[in-house]
Protein backbone atom coordinates (compact mmCIF):
# COMPACT_ATOMS: atom_id res chain seq x y z
CA UNK A 1 0.00 0.00 0.00
CA UNK A 2 1.19 3.18 -0.94
CA UNK A 3 2.06 6.02 1.80
CA UNK A 4 2.07 8.85 -0.20
CA UNK A 5 -1.43 10.14 -2.78
CA UNK A 6 0.93 12.07 -5.22
CA UNK A 7 4.41 13.54 -5.56
CA UNK A 8 3.33 16.46 -4.13
CA UNK A 9 1.76 14.45 -0.45
CA UNK A 10 5.11 13.05 -0.30
CA UNK A 11 7.46 16.03 -0.35
CA UNK A 12 4.91 17.93 2.00
CA UNK A 13 4.36 15.36 4.64
CA UNK A 14 8.55 14.85 5.02
CA UNK A 15 8.36 18.65 5.57
CA UNK A 16 5.97 19.32 7.61
CA UNK A 17 5.93 20.25 11.43
CA UNK A 18 6.51 23.19 13.12
CA UNK A 19 10.22 22.63 13.52
CA UNK A 20 10.91 21.02 10.77
CA UNK A 21 12.02 23.97 8.41
CA UNK A 22 13.61 25.42 10.98
CA UNK A 23 15.83 22.62 11.68
CA UNK A 24 17.04 22.16 7.99
CA UNK A 25 17.80 25.62 8.01
CA UNK A 26 19.99 25.68 10.80
CA UNK A 27 21.48 22.19 9.32
CA UNK A 28 22.55 23.94 6.41
CA UNK A 29 24.22 26.85 7.56
CA UNK A 30 25.44 25.16 10.26
CA UNK A 31 26.84 21.83 8.85
CA UNK A 32 26.20 19.90 11.68
CA UNK A 33 24.84 20.49 15.18
CA UNK A 34 24.44 18.65 18.58
CA UNK A 35 20.89 18.47 20.05
CA UNK A 36 21.27 21.27 22.68
CA UNK A 37 22.92 23.53 19.86
CA UNK A 38 19.31 22.71 17.65
CA UNK A 39 17.32 23.11 20.95
CA UNK A 40 18.61 26.88 22.07
CA UNK A 41 18.61 28.13 18.10
CA UNK A 42 14.37 27.04 18.00
CA UNK A 43 13.78 28.22 21.70
CA UNK A 44 10.00 27.51 21.70
CA UNK A 45 10.40 23.58 21.11
CA UNK A 46 10.03 21.22 23.80
CA UNK A 47 12.95 18.13 23.57
CA UNK A 48 10.18 15.82 23.26
CA UNK A 49 8.61 17.55 20.07
CA UNK A 50 12.74 18.46 18.63
CA UNK A 51 13.50 14.65 19.57
CA UNK A 52 10.46 12.94 17.81
CA UNK A 53 11.10 15.77 14.49
CA UNK A 54 14.82 14.81 14.44
CA UNK A 55 13.85 11.22 14.27
CA UNK A 56 11.16 11.86 11.61
CA UNK A 57 13.73 13.81 9.30
CA UNK A 58 15.99 10.85 9.98
CA UNK A 59 13.53 7.77 9.07
CA UNK A 60 12.62 10.12 5.74
CA UNK A 61 16.24 10.42 5.44
CA UNK A 62 16.32 14.03 5.23
CA UNK A 63 19.54 14.18 8.43
CA UNK A 64 21.63 11.71 9.61
CA UNK A 65 22.37 10.88 13.15
CA UNK A 66 25.79 10.30 14.44
CA UNK A 67 26.57 9.06 17.90
CA UNK A 68 30.30 8.89 19.23
CA UNK A 69 29.51 6.50 21.44
CA UNK A 70 31.00 8.14 24.53
CA UNK A 71 30.17 7.94 28.01
CA UNK A 72 28.11 11.45 27.98
CA UNK A 73 25.61 11.62 24.65
CA UNK A 74 27.41 13.06 22.06
CA UNK A 75 25.13 12.79 18.82
CA UNK A 76 25.63 15.21 15.99
CA UNK A 77 23.07 15.77 12.92
CA UNK A 78 23.93 16.94 9.41
CA UNK A 79 21.82 17.06 5.96
CA UNK A 80 22.19 14.26 3.78
CA UNK A 81 22.04 14.68 0.51
CA UNK A 82 18.75 14.56 -0.17
CA UNK A 83 18.07 16.94 2.84
CA UNK A 84 20.45 19.09 0.67
CA UNK A 85 18.38 18.79 -2.68
CA UNK A 86 15.49 20.62 -0.40
CA UNK A 87 17.04 23.51 0.75
CA UNK A 88 16.14 25.42 -2.87
CA UNK A 89 12.94 24.39 -2.46
CA UNK A 90 12.50 25.62 1.15
CA UNK A 91 14.49 28.72 -0.17
CA UNK A 92 11.82 29.34 -3.05
CA UNK A 93 8.59 28.96 -0.64
CA UNK A 94 10.97 31.82 1.92
CA UNK A 95 11.30 34.23 -1.31
CA UNK A 96 7.45 33.67 -1.75
CA UNK A 97 6.36 34.11 1.50
CA UNK A 98 9.36 37.21 2.31
CA UNK A 99 6.97 38.41 -0.77
CA UNK A 100 3.77 38.25 -0.03
CA UNK A 101 3.33 38.16 3.54
CA UNK A 102 3.24 40.88 5.37
CA UNK A 103 6.05 41.38 7.89
CA UNK A 104 4.43 42.34 10.75
CA UNK A 105 2.54 39.12 10.81
CA UNK A 106 5.91 37.01 11.10
CA UNK A 107 8.32 36.42 14.28
CA UNK A 108 10.96 35.25 13.25
CA UNK A 109 12.66 35.36 9.29
CA UNK A 110 14.46 32.68 7.91
CA UNK A 111 15.37 33.71 4.77
CA UNK A 112 18.26 35.82 5.74
CA UNK A 113 20.20 34.09 8.88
Amino acid sequence: MAKYLNEFDATMQMIQGKWKIMILYELAEAGTSRFGKLHRYIKNVSHKTLANQLHQLEEDELISRFDFQTAEPHVEYQLTAKGKSVIPLLDAICDWGDTHVDHALIDRTLCDE
